[in-house]
């Protein structure tokens, strides 16, 4: 900074409003200490600058599966907010693993984030504990924290499931089958929950045959739907738990020679081009990213309330493929 200043003759606190961009340097001024920065290939020295501030101007953020397109619009979403606010987004995934997800968040913590967004895998956050007290704001997305008190934001996991498979008992289906991710994650037995709820408020029974959780590999999930389609009463739709499931749902179905009804929980790509289209309850992955960064930078500035729980609505888009009646 001294030769920056001493290039441009100017004092060292003109330099630091320039390459901070804070006011009170005119035009010109800013252009001899630009120019200078430029010949003399001056970097400003961020460790520095943490050891004065305490304050890294960056976030972390810790997701299931990077190449889930769900996490795509949700990612671009934080990134952008914290951008907004100067801070630089480091991102990593926990391959539904809790053990990776600890050690992911610890390094995080490690490199001194300001904050953490996180998609939980584990269900057990004590361990966040001392970081938090440290002053490490941590919001939670998509799932809860488990054993301690944050922020969260969520989809209406139970609401969307349970209008989704209303959606298939209003076009006459009584045989619905539900294939869900792993039971021990929160999404999974919500819409489980949502599913079951629709059947009894129609009075309708649910056999044990007609619901699978487990592994969305596609080996589990054609297992699951091939066993649900057989026998002498195979269920007639089935409502799948997220857009894994629906993919590979719709590849079992595009085999079969008489149509079975279908409902997913969240949108894909090309869903709407598929004959028929793929009507889907859709999440606002966008909304969730932007509404949970927005949270923990208002945590950064000490302006949030005490940890909440905040729920997003979810949407049904018809497409076709869960408007069509048993033996259509």
């Amino acid at each position: 900074m001294k030769d920056v200043a001493a290039r441009a003759g100017v004092g060292l606190k003109t330099v630091s409003r320039v390459v901070n961009g804070e006011p009170g340097v005119t035009p010109e001024t800013g252009r001899r200490v630009q120019e200078a920065i430029d010949a003399l290939g001056f970097r400003r020295n961020d460790s520095a600058r943490v050891l004065r501030k305490g304050r890294t101007a960056s976030i972390g953020l810790v997701l299931e599966d990077l190449a889930d397109p769900f996490y795509g619009p949700l990612s671009r979403a934080v990134e952008e907010v914290a951008r907004a606010h100067g801070a630089l987004l480091i991102n990593g995934s926990s391959a539904e693993d809790p053990d990776r997800e600890r050690e992911l968040v610890l390094a995080l913590c490690a490199r001194r984030v300001d904050g953490l967004i996180v998609i939980p895998a584990g269900d057990d956050h004590r361990y966040l504990e001392p970081e938090i007290r440290a002053g490490v704001a941590t919001v939670f997305v998509d799932r809860p924290a488990g054993r301690i008190d944050a922020d969260v934001v969520l989809s209406d996991s139970f609401g969307g499931a349970r209008d989704g498979v209303a959606h298939l008992i209003t076009h006459g289906h009584r045989r619905i089958g539900f294939i869900g991710d792993h039971p021990r994650i929160h999404t999974a037995t919500e819409r489980l929950r949502g599913y079951r709820a629709a059947m009894a408020e129609a009075g309708l029974p649910v056999a044990d045959g007609w619901v699978s959780l487990g592994s969305t590999a596609p080996e589990r999930v054609t297992a699951a739907a091939t066993a649900m389609l057989a026998g002498p009463e195979p269920v007639t739709a089935l409502f799948a738990g997220n857009n894994r499931v629906t993919v590979t749902v719709v590849r079992v179905l595009a085999a079969l020679t008489h149509p079975v009804a279908l409902v997913g929980f969240d949108d894909f790509e090309l869903a709407d081009l598929l004959r028929p289209g793929v009507t889907v309850v859709a999440q606002d992955a966008a909304a969730l990213g932007r509404v949970a960064t927005d949270r923990l930078f208002q945590r950064l500035t000490g302006a949030a309330p005490p940890p909440t729980r905040t729920e997003l609505p979810t949407r049904l888009i018809p497409r076709g493929s869960g408007e069509s009646p048993p033996g259509a």
